[in-house]
């Protein structure tokens, strides 16, 4: 797998970030928090990276995994409307 090593680089910090927080709905609520600090990271892989290299990061990294689960879950609630986000005045 051709990962570059800033590809490596931030989805270990991601992944070292998740794994301060235990698998429990206060641990979520707790990673939910610290979220928007490692989203810059997350974006910089997604956009330099296909696919299958996602697919990879995931099965290679667990909390990055998990971090990739949680944002996507948020997405999924904001198109489904269960969550609702603030209009910009």
């Amino acid at each position: 797998m051709d990962l570059t090593a800033e590809q490596i680089q931030l989805a270990t910090m991601i992944d070292a970030h998740v794994n301060k927080y235990p698998e429990s709905q206060l641990g979520d609520e707790h990673l939910l928090r610290s979220t928007f600090d490692y989203m810059d990271a997350f974006k910089r892989i997604m956009d330099s990276s296909t696919s299958v290299q996602m697919e990879y990061l995931c099965q290679q990294y667990d909390g990055f995994y998990r971090f990739a689960k949680l944002l996507e879950s948020l997405a999924q609630g904001i198109a489904d409307g269960d969550i609702e986000v603030p209009k910009d005045h």
